[in-house]
């Protein structure tokens, strides 16, 4: 898995970049075909945003949270992402499940 962390009007430091790597580790446990995760973390006044591009196997999913804590808008980015990323992967069992029963011998 390939992590790509950009700050905008912020300079990301080792505690942040730590605690978005420790919150990913959640998405990456739930699927393992994860490619690559750009994130973008960025400050406009008193609002801070975090937005996160997951590219997985044959989609590409996106999400983004914003708070006026910035550890609070990773961890609220991080849930979205798991949630969607779970949603992906039931899709993809559910569809090679329904693809195997296709071809099983009729009596």
């Amino acid at each position: 898995m390939n992590l790509n962390l950009t700050g905008r009007h912020l300079e990301i430091t080792p505690a942040i970049r730590e605690h978005v790597l420790s919150k990913l580790n959640k998405v990456k446990r739930h699927f393992d075909n994860v490619i690559d995760i750009n994130v973008i973390l960025s400050v406009d006044k008193l609002v801070q945003k975090a937005e996160a591009n997951v590219h997985v196997s044959g989609k590409a999913i996106f999400a983004e949270a914003e708070d006026s804590n910035l550890y609070v808008a990773i961890d609220l980015l991080v849930d979205s992402l798991d949630r969607q990323v779970l949603k992906h992967k039931e899709k993809h069992t559910a569809r090679r499940h329904d693809e195997s029963g296709k071809f099983e011998a009729k009596e």
